[in-house]
């Protein structure tokens, strides 16, 4: 279920998108699966509709969800590797981070705790929803 912080300084609109992908990567949502409508949401999350419309357009332009005029909003096929591949350069960016902490004489153990801590924290927090 998506859950919005209205007090949070990300933007509302980003935080539907957020929610929506993270239920598609966790299952909640399947592909191929119809979304909730956006008079629907609007009620169930009391938010403006054309906050949820905004969220919708940028996932049906990412390809992760697909609009079709009069039936609805649905979850794409390979909406999963959509996601996914906006996360490849992160990688790089964890490569850098590692290497400026190798540098700054930070052991190797104490980084991967770091990132095995934030795996589970992630995975506890998904588990909750």
């Amino acid at each position: 279920m998506l859950v919005i912080d209205k007090f949070s300084r990300k933007p509302i609109y980003e935080q539907i998108i957020e929610g929506i992908e993270r239920e598609i990567l966790t299952g909640i949502l399947a592909e191929r699966e119809q979304l909730p409508s956006i008079r629907e949401l609007s009620v169930k999350l009391g938010i403006n509709p054309n906050t949820i419309a905004k969220a919708f357009l940028e996932l049906d332009r990412a390809g992760v969800i697909i609009s079709s005029q009069g039936r609805g909003c649905f979850v794409a096929a390979d909406a999963i590797e959509r996601i996914q591949e906006r996360f490849i350069p992160k990688i790089a960016e964890i490569r850098t981070l590692a290497a400026e902490l190798a540098s700054a004489g930070i052991d190797e153990k104490t980084v991967q705790a770091a990132v095995h801590v934030a795996y589970e924290e992630n995975f506890r927090k998904d588990e909750n929803l």
